[in-house]
């Protein structure tokens, strides 16, 4: 099994452990706001990693937004269920994505890039599947083309990374236009984000 590989099995193992690390501070606030300003108050949000829903899926939920959460680790899933009961929670890999629906906004927050580079490429024909016309897109990746295994509990933990070029080429290719692309905020962690949008039609910029 390859890192990349072993991160599902790391997270359902540790659910708990990353229930507990997970700050609730809720500095990601600015960008998530600017996310949900984009299309008009309400609408559904699918949420791709969504961990064990807090801070961020708790947070759209109090404002307002019916919110579908899908991980692929069941002890994350479970914490959802049970914290957030009214909505959708659905233990599923990203990778193989298939909910036969759209959503009026689409969230890859500090997951997506937990994969491989060829399973990243592949993402973006998932994310415009799963996306309403008009819908924003917003995910965090690296800053360049690599791989980087770190550590978490004395675990590795496996991410990657395309070239910025390349997530431009992906976006515009599946229909998405990018509105903005701020390479390690300061103000947000140091997150590499990007917001983009699906285009009403496509081939237009």
């Amino acid at each position: 099994m390859s890192d990349a590989d072993r991160i599902i099995e790391l997270y359902s193992r540790r659910a708990a452990d990353w229930d507990v690390d997970r700050g609730r501070d809720l500095f990601e606030k600015p960008w998530l706001d600017r996310f949900l300003s984009m299309i008009p108050a309400g609408g559904s949000i699918l949420d791709i990693g969504c961990g064990m829903g807090e801070p961020i899926a708790s947070y759209f939920i109090a404002n307002g937004h019916p919110l579908t959460g899908v991980d692929a680790a069941p002890g994350l899933i479970a914490l959802c269920q049970a914290r957030l009961a009214d909505h959708e929670w659905i233990t599923a890999d990203m990778r193989t994505l298939d909910l036969g629906m759209r959503f009026d906004r689409v969230l890859a927050w500090h997951s997506f890039f937990h994969l491989a580079h060829e399973p990243q490429r592949r993402m973006f024909q998932i994310f415009a599947a799963h996306a309403q016309p008009n819908a924003p897109l917003m995910f965090t990746s690296g800053w360049d083309h690599g791989e980087v295994l770190g550590s978490w509990h004395g675990e590795p933990l496996y991410h990657a990374s395309l070239d910025p070029a390349e997530y431009r080429e992906l976006l515009h290719s599946n229909g998405f236009a990018v509105i903005d692309h701020v390479v390690q905020d300061p103000t947000c962690g140091h997150a590499t984000i990007w917001l983009a949008q699906k285009r009403l039609k496509s081939g237009v910029r």
